[in-house]
């Protein structure tokens, strides 16, 4: 159970399952079997359609080579099945990083996995459940200090997990209010941030989701402390989440946590309408065009 009378700084995940050591040995072998057929890399990456940048990253052990890709190069490298018998090994892999969490993270992961209700206010960057892949490996690539490559994807692996919420059924109560300026940022530049607005178009439309947009002309604001999430665990009452320079908070009180809901109530009543923020989002894709 989380203790949530004391902030935990995150920590970087532990390395205790072997995975990047399976990761490292198959990025090697790769290397050895291009080299033999006499290809450099980006030779590889034309022929198994992929980019020159992510053969090199596989063979150095700081991409996770996906099965499909490992089936591209035995195939295309004529490897009699070397790759392809790594198939279960990293399938089995992937599952494994998909359920783990930094250990600072991990009870909140728990929590929100069973919740009933999420409310999610963001003034920084896109929430995480609403994230795509490619704004999630941006924003872990820039974070400072820097990660290494196998801590990023698993990181993003965690986020992109999480999402499966959405999937539930009966499905959990879901609110979003993000700020305008967030939907400004071009996070990845240009096609990742496309990408990612088309994301919140997709999101915004489903039934259990409110997805409202504040305003930055807005002249009055009720919440300038920064993001937070309020969390309904199933059968017991709500807490809110912050977190903020690298230090999370779980709360638990009462009355602190009614703070925390009458600041997103009123910035629920001061924010577009869902109908009218996915409007704005929209205008926002089409002058990217």
């Amino acid at each position: 159970m989380w203790d949530a009378r004391r902030d935990e700084r995150p920590e970087r995940p532990a390395e205790v399952d072997g995975t990047a050591h399976l990761f490292r040995a198959l990025g090697k072998q790769i290397k050895v079997l291009r080299e033999r057929a006499g290809l450099s890399q980006r030779e590889l990456g034309v022929g198994v359609h992929c980019g020159e940048d992510l053969i090199s990253s596989i063979e150095r052990g700081v991409r996770t080579p996906q099965p499909d890709f490992l089936v591209r190069v035995d195939d295309f490298l004529g490897a009699e099945g070397v790759l392809k018998a790594a198939v279960p090994d990293v399938e089995e892999a992937l599952a494994k990083a998909r359920t783990r969490h930094p250990d600072w993270f991990r009870d909140y992961a728990k929590e929100e996995a069973e919740a009933v209700a999420v409310h999610d206010y963001s003034n920084q960057a896109i929430p995480g459940l609403l994230q795509t892949e490619d704004t999630a490996r941006a924003i872990f690539r820039q974070r400072r200090p820097l990660l290494d490559e196998a801590t990023i994807e698993k990181r993003v692996a965690d986020r992109m997990d999480r999402q499966k919420i959405f999937e539930r059924w009966p499905a959990p109560t879901f609110s979003f209010v993000v700020e305008e300026s967030v939907l400004d940022r071009p996070i990845g530049g240009g096609a990742v941030h496309e990408e990612q607005l088309r994301r919140l178009l997709d999101i915004g439309q489903l039934r259990t989701v409110e997805l409202q947009v504040m305003p930055t002309s807005h002249e009055e604001h009720p919440c300038m402390d920064g993001k937070f999430i309020l969390l309904t665990p199933k059968g017991r009452h709500q807490v809110a989440y912050t977190e903020i320079q690298g230090y999370s908070r779980l709360i638990t009180n009462r009355e602190e946590v009614g703070v925390f809901a009458e600041r997103y109530g009123i910035l629920r009543a001061r924010a577009l309408s869902p109908r009218e923020s996915l409007s704005l989002i929209e205008k926002k894709l089409g002058e990217r065009r």
